[in-house]
């Protein structure tokens, strides 16, 4: 995919993208060196992509064998969580970025207090509690330092239920500090969402004012996403892109002006989507006048920027400077921010496109 241009150069909201996937080479490199571990893919940069970058399109099983070769150098490491948030931060206002929610699971991060340890990790004494306060600081100092606004999301993953009546805890806990939303992703073929672990968290998330999302209808059927509306009461859908394959549902939702979560060269690569960008749902949305924005997911497995994601929205889709105005606008209404926040990031997009 061609970089070497920049489809839209006026300020962006990003609302889903992976903190554990946005890691720096570097990043990772430093603290496989202070961890002294020695993988032949830690001895510099190049190999290290070589590895941890998708060398094919269409193959979720490869994609989600990435974060192996990459995550066991930052993972229990209190230096390395706070400064991934906070180089996250530093990225995305690189990128032209205003507004980001960037989601992620505490407890892929931590080495105690989990139960099963990830990572081939040994137990310390790194808890996904404070995981939530690093991440919570590095991301702070980033709002400081290069003038965005972020907020996150923490993940429950469908795999492991056991989880999530934790993570909706922390995000009660830490509501009002970063944390805005509560997330589901990871296998859809696993029939979570009737899960009771995932059930009761969300119960307990609209009970408590938490904001919800939900990875439906990427590799699964439309039936997922019914089931994230229905069941968790998902405001928003992570990709969604099969929704369309059920005419009923696909309407309701549009009429519900329920936002889609879209990132194209996500679905190209977990083959989520024909690999014909000409054919991508998005495309549909777009005709349609459904609510969704444009994502990057996971740069550092997917090899790519949210840079990539725009370009390929504007050489194969049509996309033109008024569909990515109006759609980083709807990206802003849908976010997770509390109201007078949102106006000012609807006031900050408007002034800088000229709509004032």
């Amino acid at each position: 995919m061609d970089t070497s241009f920049t489809a839209f150069n006026k300020p962006k909201v990003e609302l889903h993208v992976h903190l554990d996937a946005s890691i720096r080479p570097e990043t990772v490199l430093h603290f496989a060196r202070k961890k002294n571990l020695r993988f032949p893919w830690y001895n510099n940069r190049e190999s290290l992509l070589s590895s941890a970058v998708c060398s094919q399109a269409g193959n979720l099983t490869e994609f989600l064998s990435k974060f192996d070769f990459y995550m066991p150098a930052v993972v229990g490491d209190r230096e390395a969580v706070k400064r991934i948030a906070y180089e996250f931060v530093e990225t995305k206002a690189k990128e032209g970025v205003v507004y980001v929610e960037v989601r992620y699971n505490p407890h892929l991060f931590a080495n105690s207090k989990v139960d099963p340890l990830q990572f081939g990790q040994k137990e310390g004494d790194l808890t996904p509690d404070e995981v939530v306060q690093l991440i919570n600081q590095g991301l702070k100092q980033g709002e400081k330092d290069f003038h965005i606004k972020v907020r996150s999301i923490l993940c429950c993953l469908r795999h492991l239920p056991g989880w999530s009546s934790e993570i909706v805890e922390l995000c009660k806990r830490y509501q009002g500090d970063t944390v805005v939303a509560i997330d589901l992703a990871g296998d859809e073929g696993l029939k979570s969402e009737t899960s009771l672990g995932h059930l009761q968290a969300y119960e307990e998330a609209v009970r408590s004012g938490i904001h919800r999302t939900v990875h439906a209808g990427e590799a699964g059927p439309a039936s997922v996403v019914r089931e994230a509306v229905d069941l968790l009461k998902a405001e928003r859908i992570g990709h969604g892109y099969h929704c369309v394959e059920d005419p009923n549902l696909y309407q309701r939702l549009l009429h519900l002006g329920v936002h889609f979560e879209m990132c194209p060269w996500s679905s190209y690569i977990t083959g989520a989507c024909d690999p014909d960008f000409t054919k991508h749902p998005l495309i549909k949305l777009k005709q349609d006048g459904a609510n969704y924005s444009i994502n990057s997911d996971g740069p550092l497995p997917m090899g790519a920027s949210l840079q990539t994601d725009y370009n390929i929205a504007k050489t194969y889709m049509g996309f033109t400077e008024d569909d990515f105005m109006r759609m980083n606008i709807n990206a802003a209404h849908s976010s997770f921010l509390h109201e007078e926040e949102k106006r000012q990031l609807l006031h900050t997009l408007y002034k800088a496109y000229g709509m004032n």
